[in-house]
């Protein structure tokens, strides 16, 4: 990445009055037109000891523990784990900031229930109350890791939070965000959302000079960075550290005196900006998170942008020459909520559109159209329009199950399904069924929901998947299986349908969802269905999203190798 002179970004600051109108963008476009040793330490939280984590950690293993996992469905302790719904990506994270309200950390808390769909397994919110920054953060849903007594741990006017996904065994309560590090010139805590490339690398030249790390987090590597950085005054540490990454990060810092919202070059995940009717200035990763906490959303944070919040007002100013965006798509086809904007373009109206494409470039004749729930039902919607057959709800999800189980002594197939979806003879028996869901990752749940339909007494299944075909892993935020294990890597259309056993399969075209996108199309990442990175890891091994290595207690150095797999060799570069 290039970089830019940090006196001429100094010069080039835009201030604007912190509760003055901020000019808008148009709501339904689709992105924006326009070492030295350190002082340092780290905390995990100061207000939790170390030890007190609600789920008991997997024991470590010199190899690669999910391997046991699910070979053998169950954990160290004999319960059934299941897997079915890490068949389908899974974003890394959410994050929230709020600047100028006195209760920021419990409208925090709030817009984090509201993103609680981008991450499952931890928690956390940071706040600053009499220049002092009070952190509370867990392994957990939201609702498990924050009470009233640890959110009055929380004063003050100012507050950032995440929520966390990692992809299996206990979640780590080291690398639950945000973080929070003491260096020579105050405190500062992040919550980043992204994965880096070049983590390693940076990682390496950091301890050579005298780092000692405390997570196998990529973002502690950007506290490092601007607790060694010497330029002065601190947003300007953050733009010096961010010059230094590639790859995908959306990140709000707090210090004692400001909130920082950062978003990369490239603006990979999202990151929006609202504003309370009080004044306040709240950023989120999705604008549902504003609406639950009465914020209006006004843009988003561009790509390359560094917007600092503080008593004097609102400060822009570009981090990075402009890059062309590439936002990631599957944003619009499965993480965020129908109800938010996301990219400038509400997410409800993309997926009935991607359903509306498939009924016209894929269509059956069937009696009735049913959706894998909830990810598949607005593009199910699109469909059953389209094509004049009528919507029904033909699978009953389950919203009170969690993912580890007791497994009966008698073996029932497809169990773990069973336990989420539910099918509805009554809508199946004997009908022409449709079958809308957003993507297709390994094909193993495929296979066990077709095989459920006709077993309640449906006459035939076709499959209509909502996105083009995965046939590459994510390196920017996105937890998706090595490329050997996407199936259609290494299957053909055909070969999956004969796998998963439907009568008939069709995928979104790639081609048409460009279509659709019109003059925005190149301002997105198709990177998992192309195979073409915009920006390549610069590293023979890449970082896995999700950290299922060191269970943050008794993990070594030595077992961070495990969270990284080899990067292809042939990645190309290059438009799509």
């Amino acid at each position: 990445m290039a970089t830019t002179s940090l006196s001429s970004l100094s010069s080039s600051i835009e201030k604007t009055q912190l509760f003055s109108k901020y000019p808008s963008q148009k709501p339904f476009s689709f992105y924006p037109k326009t070492p030295q040793k350190p002082s340092f330490s780290f905390q995990t939280s100061s207000s939790q000891p170390l030890l007190n984590t609600n789920k008991t950690p997997f024991q470590l293993s010199s190899k690669n523990p999910i391997s046991d996992i699910i070979s053998s469905g169950t954990n160290s302790n004999g319960d059934f784990i299941d897997y079915d719904d890490d068949d389908k990506p899974r974003e890394e994270c959410g994050v929230v900031g709020i600047y100028g309200d006195p209760e920021a950390s419990r409208l925090c808390y709030l817009a984090l229930h509201a993103l609680q769909h981008r991450g499952q397994e931890g928690a956390g919110i940071v706040s600053v109350h009499d220049n002092v920054l009070q952190s509370v953060t867990g392994v957990g849903l939201v609702s498990e890791v924050f009470s009233e007594s640890k959110l009055c741990q929380l004063p003050g006017d100012s507050a950032i939070g995440h929520v966390r996904y990692s992809t299996a065994g206990a979640s780590m309560l080291k690398n639950v965000q945000p973080f929070v590090a003491g260096y020579r010139f105050g405190s500062v805590g992040v919550a980043h959302n992204g994965n880096l490339v070049n983590y390693r690398s940076l990682r390496a030249m950091l301890e050579d000079s005298g780092s000692i790390f405390n997570t196998s987090s990529d973002t502690e590597v950007v506290l490092h960075l601007i607790a060694t950085s010497k330029i002065r005054p601190f947003f300007l540490r953050i733009v010096n550290a961010c010059e230094q990454l590639e790859g995908a990060y959306s990140m709000v810092f707090l210090t004692q005196d400001k909130l920082v919202a950062v978003r990369d070059p490239y603006g990979f995940r999202p990151l929006v900006m609202g504003r309370r009717s009080n004044g306040a200035v709240v950023f989120a990763s999705e604008t549902c998170a504003l609406d639950l906490i009465e914020a209006k959303y006004e843009r988003e944070v561009n790509p390359g942008e560094v917007l600092v919040v503080d008593k004097d007002g609102i400060q822009s100013l570009c981090l990075m020459p402009h890059q062309e965006q590439k936002a990631c798509i599957f944003e619009h086809i499965y993480f965020s909520l129908p109800n938010s904007i996301v990219f400038g373009k509400s997410v409800y109206e993309s997926r009935r559109a991607f359903g509306e494409i498939l009924a016209t470039e894929a269509p059956v004749d069937c009696d009735v159209v049913i959706a894998v729930p909830d990810s598949g039902v607005v593009a199910a919607l699109g469909y059953a329009a389209t094509a004049g057959v009528p919507f029904q709800q033909g699978l009953i999800r389950s919203h009170y199950v969690g993912r580890t189980f007791i497994e009966p002594s008698q073996k029932i197939r497809d169990f773990g399904v069973k336990l989420k979806l539910a099918p509805v003879r009554a809508v199946l028996e004997g009908k022409r069924v449709v079958v809308v869901d957003d993507s297709i990752v390994r094909g193993t749940t495929s296979s066990k929901i077709v095989r459920l339909i006709k077993e309640a007494g449906a006459k035939e299944v076709h499959m209509r998947i909502a996105s083009p075909p995965i046939i590459g892993s994510c390196y920017y935020g996105v937890d998706t299986p090595s490329t050997e294990e996407l199936i259609s890597s290494r299957m053909s259309v055909e070969e999956i349908r004969e796998f998963i056993g439907s009568d008939s399969l069709a995928f979104l075209p790639l081609q048409s969802l460009k279509k659709l996108l019109g003059s925005d199309s190149s301002g997105y990442c198709y990177a998992c269905f192309s195979g073409k990175y915009p920006v390549q890891p610069r590293e023979l091994k890449v970082k896995r999203v999700g950290d299922f290595v060191d269970d943050g207690l008794n993990g070594s150095l030595e077992s961070i190798d495990g969270g990284w797999v080899e990067a292809p060799r042939d990645q190309t570069v290059g438009s799509f």
